[in-house]
């Protein structure tokens, strides 16, 4: 028989004696689970105040001053001008997306907080609204609501691949943004 250890016979002989009167160990299995933050979902009032706070940055007798010609863009004064042209790029991919189509203004001005706090909440820096083309009034209306908010440090009409002129993405001031 072939000595498959690579160990000289005294060896083995000499470990044999050691461990004469042992038992053999019956293995049990002990998983750990992994640690993780605890994920706490916020409560229903919480984000229903998010959604309210959010929505009361948007007036609609407000008029900010947006550029007519070419496409629907806007800065927030003093943030860097690159982030606009990385915008319209397509160099950010957005996170999250909320299409406004068949919502009345109403019902949009309070989708648009909530997605406002929930970037903020989740730290998602790049998100797109989907407004479509209908009667151009949700396309009107939502680059006037989104200039009046302080927490956009941008937004420029979407390239095609995320819904071209019926959509725009934004960049959302978050606490990770902030820390960079």
């Amino acid at each position: 028989m072939k000595n498959k250890f690579g160990l000289q016979e005294d060896d083995i002989l000499l470990f044999k004696e050691a461990i004469r009167g042992t038992k053999k160990i019956q293995q049990d299995q002990m998983l750990h689970p992994p640690i993780r933050a605890k994920v706490t979902q916020p409560s229903v009032k919480k984000v229903q105040q998010e959604q309210v706070d959010a929505s009361f940055y948007f007036s609609d007798e407000f008029q900010p001053q947006l550029e007519d010609e070419g496409p629907t863009r806007y800065l927030k004064p003093g943030s860097n001008p690159y982030e606009l042209k990385k915008l319209r790029r397509g160099d950010y991919v957005p996170e999250l997306f909320l299409d406004l189509h068949g919502l009345t203004q109403m019902e949009a001005k309070q989708e648009i907080g909530a997605l406002i706090a929930a970037c903020k909440r989740e730290n998602v820096f790049c998100a797109c609204i989907m407004h479509g083309h209908g009667k151009h009034i949700l396309k009107q209306q939502t680059p006037l609501w989104l200039a009046q908010h302080p927490d956009i440090i941008a937004f420029h009409q979407a390239p095609k691949e995320w819904g071209g002129n019926a959509s725009l993405l934004l960049l959302i001031e978050t606490q990770e943004h902030t820390r960079r």
